[in-house]
C-alpha cells in the first residue's frame, strides 16, 4: 500500500438506480456531484422505485446535459427528455422524506413503463431541489438515499471479494468516491478527510440492502443473496449491514482522479 490514499475513481448516477458514470474529473460540492441522481423513476403517487424492486433498472443508460438527459436501454430506441417537459410540481417520497419534485415528462413516463412492465412516472429534482439532509438541514440534496456522497476504500472492497472468493463490481455499490491506497476499512476510522480544494466529513457509516444483490451488468439479483450475505458475517451492526462512509463536502471544487486523500481527523 502507498504511503498516501488517493481518489483512484469517480462516478455519478445521473438516474436513481440506472447504470453509473465512470468520471475522470468532476466539479463537487455541499450536494455532491452536478446531476447525481437528479432523475428517479416513481409510482404514480410520487414514491420512488428502484433497483430493489426492479433490477433491470440497472441496465439502463442515462447521459445528463445542460438542458435534459437522455435515455437507452437495450432493445429500445433514445429518448432524450428535456427538463422543459417536468411541468408540474409534485409531492415525492424517498425513504419516508417528504418534499416536492417535478413531474410531466409524459414520452418518458410512457417509456419507463413499457421498459418495466408497470404504469410508472420520471422525475426530476428541479434546477434547485427543496429536499435536505435530516441530519443536516443546510446541506441540500438530491434524489440520493439519504446523503450527497458516498465513499467507499478499493482495498474494502478487495478484502470483501476476497472472503466472498470471487472479484465483485464496485458498481454493485455505487460509490460517488474511490480511495486506494489506505488498508480495508480505514475509512471507518476517518471523521474528516481533504482531496484536492475539498474537506469532506464523514456523515456515518452506509448501511446496504438487497439492491447490492443485483448484477450490474446483467440486471438479476443473485439467488444465493450475495455478497450482503458475506457483509452480514463481520460488518453487522445494530443499524444494519455497513459498507462505505456516506460524507458531505464542506466546499466547492473541482476533483480529479489522482489526487491525494489527506485525513485530518
Amino acid at each position: 500500500m502507498s504511503a498516501v490514499p488517493v481518489l483512484s475513481a469517480l462516478y455519478r448516477y445521473p438516474v436513481k438506480s440506472m447504470r453509473g458514470e465512470s468520471l475522470e474529473a468532476s466539479p463537487v460540492g455541499p450536494q455532491g456531484l452536478p446531476h447525481d441522481r437528479s432523475w428517479m423513476v416513481a409510482d404514480e403517487g410520487g414514491r420512488f422505485v428502484t433497483g430493489r424492486t426492479h433490477p433491470q433498472l440497472v441496465l439502463v443508460s442515462a447521459r445528463p446535459g445542460p438542458t435534459g438527459v437522455t435515455l437507452s436501454a437495450p432493445g429500445r430506441d433514445a429518448l432524450f427528455v428535456p427538463n422543459t417537459a417536468f411541468t408540474e410540481a409534485w409531492p415525492t417520497t424517498v425513504w419516508g422524506s417528504e418534499f416536492p419534485s417535478w413531474r410531466g415528462a409524459a414520452a418518458a413516463d410512457a417509456w419507463i413503463s413499457v421498459y418495466l412492465g408497470s404504469r410508472l412516472r420520471f422525475m426530476w429534482i428541479g434546477a434547485d431541489t427543496a429536499r435536505r439532509v435530516k441530519t443536516d438541514t443546510d446541506v441540500p440534496l438530491s434524489f440520493a438515499d439519504g446523503f450527497p456522497l458516498l465513499l467507499i476504500g478499493q482495498a474494502s472492497l478487495d478484502d470483501l471479494s476476497a472472503r466472498l472468493g470471487r472479484p465483485l463490481s464496485m458498481a454493485r455499490f455505487r460509490p460517488n468516491l474511490v480511495v486506494s491506497g489506505a488498508e480495508p476499512f480505514a475509512e471507518d476510522g476517518w471523521k474528516r478527510i481533504r482531496i484536492g480544494g475539498v474537506v469532506f466529513r464523514i456523515a456515518k457509516p452506509c448501511e446496504r440492502c438487497v439492491f447490492t444483490t443485483v448484477d450490474p451488468d446483467t440486471g438479476h439479483k443473485a439467488l444465493d443473496q450475495e455478497p450482503l450475505r458475506t457483509l452480514a458475517k463481520f460488518r453487522k451492526a445494530p443499524e444494519g449491514v455497513l459498507f462505505g462512509q456516506n460524507v458531505i463536502a464542506e466546499g466547492s471544487a473541482e476533483l480529479a482522479l489522482g489526487m491525494p486523500v489527506e485525513v485530518l481527523e
